[in-house]
């Protein structure tokens, strides 16, 4: 027979109404009591009666996560650490790696009290009903009616060009998947070309190269056919962390010194970076910083019951390590 709180109750000499609380975290209950009782139910095995919260309180306490790939790194550390996020709070996660309106409806049949999208494509139909969606994504999509967490991509991107500009790079090359359909690879990419330009810089065939997917194999198949053209450039631009593990790959088969006669630097920001064979100098929203904002964002809008359709821009920052240096005179 399952432990109840009426159980826990008899047996730690308090009411009913106080066990409630204390499981709840209510600051109405002494912190030396929740303690106890705390301590009372975790010995007898108490375990959430989640379907008899949800009479009363009318919510599940569980945030439902869409997760677009198993495999891609930086997507796996970011939800590693949502969750992490998440088990720091009296919510719990059920993630689902179904296409995107199959995981709705399977959260709608489950309940949650709220929904995390990770946005990778514009042509996508959403309708959440009446639980909270968050999307993790572009912000500057006319189509956005719910709030956002945005990773300033393009932002990132204006800031590594200014950067190598600032170390003296005039012939930098931008490494990236050129996707029309996925506006966080659409704003890297206008970012480039933005900082391109107002540095005076070219940008043509000669220095973009396509990788058309966001694997290790497409950015060492990329920088391969760049770096057989008469165009050498001195610092090149990787649009993920996994292209910019096979740039690397490839220009040291070239034997290219990095970063001496090259110099490379990264969008995404996850401590994986500093453990390529080459430690990566890179931009981005710190995995962590974006994982704490997010779960913030999305229990927030359950909690007030907020419908607005909120842009939250998060700031991008820098990272120095060895695979950059000022352009030889």
């Amino acid at each position: 027979m399952s432990v109840t709180i009426k159980d826990i109750a008899h047996f730690a000499n308090v009411s009913y109404s106080t066990v409630s609380k204390a499981l709840n975290d209510s600051p109405l209950v002494k912190e030396a009591t929740k303690k106890k009782i705390i301590q009372i139910a975790n010995d007898m095995g108490y375990k959430p009666n989640f379907a008899a919260q949800r009479l009363v309180s009318k919510q599940t306490k569980v945030i439902g996560l869409i997760w677009p790939t198993i495999e891609r790194v930086v997507l796996s550390t970011l939800v590693s650490k949502i969750s992490d996020e998440i088990r720091k709070t009296p919510y719990s996660m059920i993630l689902s790696i179904e296409p995107i309106e199959a995981s709705i409806d399977t959260f709608k049949k489950f309940q949650v009290d709220g929904m995390i999208l990770f946005e990778e494509h514009t042509d996508i139909t959403v309708d959440a009903g009446t639980i909270s969606l968050l999307s993790y994504g572009v912000s500057n999509q006319d189509t956005y009616k719910y709030p956002i967490v945005d990773a300033n991509h393009g932002q990132a991107m204006y800031e590594a060009v200014k950067y190598l500009h600032q170390l003296g790079h005039t012939k930098i090359a931008y490494i990236g998947d050129l996707s029309l359909t996925d506006p966080m690879q659409v704003a890297k990419y206008t970012g480039f070309k933005h900082a391109m330009s107002k540095y005076g810089l070219f940008v043509d065939h000669r220095n973009v190269m396509n990788t058309t997917g966001l694997d290790w194999y497409d950015g060492y198949t990329a920088t391969t056919q760049l770096l057989k053209t008469s165009f050498r450039p001195t610092a090149i631009i990787g649009g993920s962390y996994e292209i910019s593990g096979g740039i690397i790959r490839s220009v040291k088969e070239m034997n290219i010194n990095i970063p001496n006669d090259m110099s490379i630097m990264s969008y995404d920001n996850i401590p994986q970076m500093a453990q390529l064979e080459v430690p990566l100098t890179c931009i981005g929203v710190p995995v962590d910083q974006l994982a704490k904002e997010i779960v913030k964002r999305i229990i927030h809008m359950i909690e007030e019951k907020e419908t607005q359709p909120i842009i939250r821009k998060m700031v991008p920052t820098l990272y120095e390590r060895q695979s950059c240096a000022p352009v030889h005179k």
